[in-house]
């Protein structure tokens, strides 16, 4: 028994110690460092420290190694680099750990071989380009307008590009390509017998297969020059990740990546210090400072219930975030729901439904690339086109043009909400499918939207803050859009929320956002195997629900928990936009003949946009105890009965009353309420009437059930535990043990000798003969006093002895 229990022990111990090299950060050999100076001066400090010189990861920074580090450790290494810091050009340093990052692909059966007897022999199969009514991304559109890709660069961030694949080799770019893992310019991915490296190969094609060479399908964009860089097949790291995002930006127009952290559930990644950089960089220096279009797959971690606000890619205002659907227009079983979506592609779906085409490893086809690693080239593919159309677009133009283009078509309409200015958008499709014609039509005369500003409020009064447990808690927070200074933003692109709180269990954590017109956003929905007790430490939340609504009102940040603890510390809200509308010059919009503020009592008919009416004034927010909603009315003017003409109808924001147990609401029922009125108090997520005496609150009846359960639980452990070890020091239950004394030696040893139990018998044989039974209890009596046992070394103990009855 003594030996399994250490031995219990031990796997335990080892269990532990397993599970923490798991979760723990594992540190490589490789140093990132920010040294000014040039390479020849990073090369010369490498030598003079005793570091490797690696590469160029990005202007002025660089990455070394380190002989004498392990390649992986749970523990980062501070020695090394403590006499490399103290130089002067060297700015800044960090050794670099290891990322987790996923491809978001779905694999199922393998490749096909394809058929050489028609020409482009998979098009038939490509169901998303050619459907017709509405019914694929309108790419053929595109097509028709003479736009197929020309003259634009599009590299993939993956693992690897089959660079002389016979439908890649034609429109293959080796300026556009890289081997990050290896530190060559040959991006040709590692092979073997599980195909493993073949993600990047088969996004490749969907962008730039080339047409009509009797190989596979067709490319989105299949004039398009295409790259890869091989950067997923290996230890992912900062340094990888901004390599990858930086490189040649002033060649290369567009990056796809299909990959991203864990889609488990219950992780919150996102790039770190350098790959931050390489983004900012690329939208302020690529292109010739139009900024580098970055697409990125939004996550396939719908099974686990993840949330693609917890990626820190897909929830970046620098990308356009891509979802997928399925031929049925139904949401796929993989897809993610989040308000940083920008807009849809198609990809597969359910069994029946059929998949994408596209190139595949060695230099085969298949038709069954999946998930939303398939649905970011498509829409790299289709930026493409756009950027075709008009080089000039900034990396803000081709995000407006895919919001003003983007449509409904078959997607699941049970999804779908309308903003503050008329625009349908959903959770888990953006703003809809994306519309290659549309787009190509729009790029062509666009004109570049005003310059981005950036306002950010404080929400200070609401820091170390308890959310009630089975509760909520509502911030609200009134902006003007920092009007009156340079950061002044009137029509919204990008909103964040950069909260920091603490949580005893992260994933029972609902944000939800609401802006001025009423726009519901939800930023984090519940993550059920999320059990982190991290919390969030600065992460910034986005939402694109807004765009183009106006900024200026009362804003509302609702937090719901659940039965554990949580308190944010700190929240800001950053708004993205222009002060200008930025569609004057592209997008008709609607003409009011008569907008006004305020109105002579009974006179006020109409609102500007993004006003309220109440009691004939035309109000930006709605007061307390009402809320802003929109209504189609009919307008007074021309509803004379004097007239003949037909009346007009038109969308007005209009403040309603709330329920009379809400003092703030989002709309006219109780469970709408935001802040409870005087007399009432939140519990269950309604406003109810304060109840007489607050030991009747459910929720504390609650905690006190559950502190009488737990301590009865212990108690009852604790005697059970009790009650079995008396039972067995009094002989109650039958346990049985084999105790002597080592001859000799006064030692126990557990065994008996065999003299020693011949001599023992011999002795209780004398003694029985004295002894007989009481029936009452059943133990013994002696009749009259035994005689003294004779002394030896062999003699039982009166202590064993009393563990033993022997018994005739």
């Amino acid at each position: 028994m003594r030996l399994h229990g250490r031995f219990i022990i031990q796997i335990s111990i080892l269990g532990f110690v397993l599970i923490d090299y798991v979760r723990s950060n594992k540190y490589t050999n490789t140093w990132a460092l920010h040294i000014e100076g040039g390479e020849a001066v990073a090369r010369s400090l490498a030598r003079k420290h005793g570091f490797i010189y690696v590469d160029q990861i990005m202007p002025d920074y660089y990455a070394f190694q380190h002989r004498k580090v392990a390649k992986r450790s749970i523990y980062p290494s501070s020695y090394h680099h403590r006499s490399i810091v103290q130089e002067a050009n060297v700015k800044w340093l960090e050794q670099q750990v290891v990322k987790k990052r996923v491809k978001r692909d779905r694999y199922y059966t393998s490749s096909q071989n394809f058929n050489r007897n028609f020409n482009d022999p998979k098009w038939k199969d490509m169901w998303y380009l050619k459907r017709g009514s509405g019914l694929d991304m309108n790419v053929m559109g595109a097509w028709e307008q003479g736009v197929t890709g020309k003259r634009v660069v599009v590299t993939i961030l993956d693992d690897g590009i089959e660079k002389d694949h016979p439908d890649l080799m034609d429109n293959y770019d080796p300026d556009a390509s890289f081997d990050v893992n290896s530190h060559d310019k040959d991006p040709q991915p590692h092979y073997d017998y599980t195909n493993e490296n073949r993600h990047g190969t088969r996004c490749a094609g969907e962008v730039a297969a080339k047409a009509n060479n009797n190989v596979c399908g067709v490319g989105v964009a299949y004039n398009a020059r295409i790259g890869g860089v091989r950067m997923l097949d290996g230890d992912v790291t900062d340094s990888v990740e901004a390599q990858s995002l930086s490189l040649r930006n002033n060649h290369i127009d567009i990056y796809s990546a299909s990959w991203g952290p864990d889609d488990d559930g219950r992780t919150v990644d996102g790039p770190a210090t350098l790959a931050r950089k390489a983004f900012y960089d690329g939208i302020t220096k690529g292109r010739g400072g139009r900024g580098s279009i970055f697409v990125w797959a939004s996550g396939n971690g719908g099974r686990d219930g993840d949330s693609c606000n917890c990626d820190g890619y897909t929830n970046s205002i620098y990308t356009l975030s891509i979802s997928s659907a399925t031929e049925n227009g139904n949401i796929p079983w993989y897809s993610e729901a989040c308000s940083s979506t920008l807009a849809t592609t198609y990809s597969s779906g359910s069994g029946g439904e059929r998949q994408i085409v596209t190139t595949d490893l060695r230099k085969i086809c298949t038709v069954n690339h999946t998930g939303t690693s398939a649905s970011a080239p498509l829409a790299a593919g289709i930026c493409a086109l756009a950027l075709e159309a008009n080089p000039t677009l900034t990396w803000r133009d081709m995000q407006h043009i895919v919001v003003n283009t983007a449509r409904k078509a078959n997607l699941d309409p049970r999804v779908w909400t309308t903003n503050g200015v008329g625009r349908q958008v959903s959770h888990s499709f953006g703003f809809g499918l994306m519309d290659a014609g549309a787009m190509v039509r729009l790029a062509r005369n666009w004109t570049s939207v005003p310059p981005q500003h950036i306002c950010e409020i404080a929400g200070s009064q609401e820091r170390n803050k308890p959310i009630p447990m089975n509760g909520k808690l509502v911030i609200t927070l009134d902006t003007d859009g920092c009007k009156g200074t340079p950061n002044y933003v009137r029509y919204l692109e990008h909103v964040q929320a950069r909260i920091t709180l603490t949580a005893d269990r992260r994933g029972e954590v609902v944000i939800y956002l609401t802006s001025p017109s009423n726009t519901r956003s939800t930023l984090l929905a519940r993550r059920e195997r999320d059990y982190s007790r991290e919390g969030f430490n600065n992460w910034a939340f986005m939402t694109t629900h807004n765009w183009g609504e106006e900024a200026e009102g009362r804003w509302f940040l609702q937090i719901e928990n659940g039965a554990s603890s949580s308190e944010i510390k700190d929240w800001r809200l950053t708004m993205y936009g222009t002060e200008k509308h930025p569609q004057s010059q592209n997008v008709s919009q609607p003409v009011y003949r008569k907008h006004v503020n305020k109105c002579p009592e009974g006179t006020c008919f109409e609102c500007k946009v993004g006003f309220y009416k109440h009691k004939d004034e035309c109000v930006a927010t709605c007061p307390e105890q009402f809320y802003g909603d929109i209504e189609t009315v009919v307008s007074r003017r021309n509803s004379s009965r004097k007239t003949k003409k037909e009346p007009i109808f038109f969308r007005q924001g209009a403040c309603n009353p709330c329920n009379e147990a809400c003092n703030t609401c989002k709309g006219p029922d109780l469970e709408d309420c935001f802040q409870c009125n005087k007399g009432y108090e939140l519990r269950d997520n309604l406003c109810r009437k304060k109840l007489i005496m607050n030991f009747l609150d459910p929720d504390m009846l609650s905690f006190f059930v559950w502190v009488i359960i737990l301590c009865t639980s212990a108690i009852l452990l604790f005697g059970v535990i009790f009650i079995i070890l008396q039972a067995r020091d009094h002989r109650i239950l039958c346990w049985k043990e084999k105790r002597h004394l080592d001859e000799g030696k006064g030692k126990y040893n557990g065994v008996k000798s065999v003299s020693e139990g011949k001599k023992e018998r011999d002795h209780l044989n004398v003694v029985v003969r004295n002894v007989h039974y009481r029936h009452d209890d059943n133990d013994f009596m002696l009749n009259r006093p035994l005689p003294p046992l004779p002394v030896s070394h062999h003699a039982v103990s009166h202590h064993t002895r009393h563990y033993h009855p022997f018994r005739t």
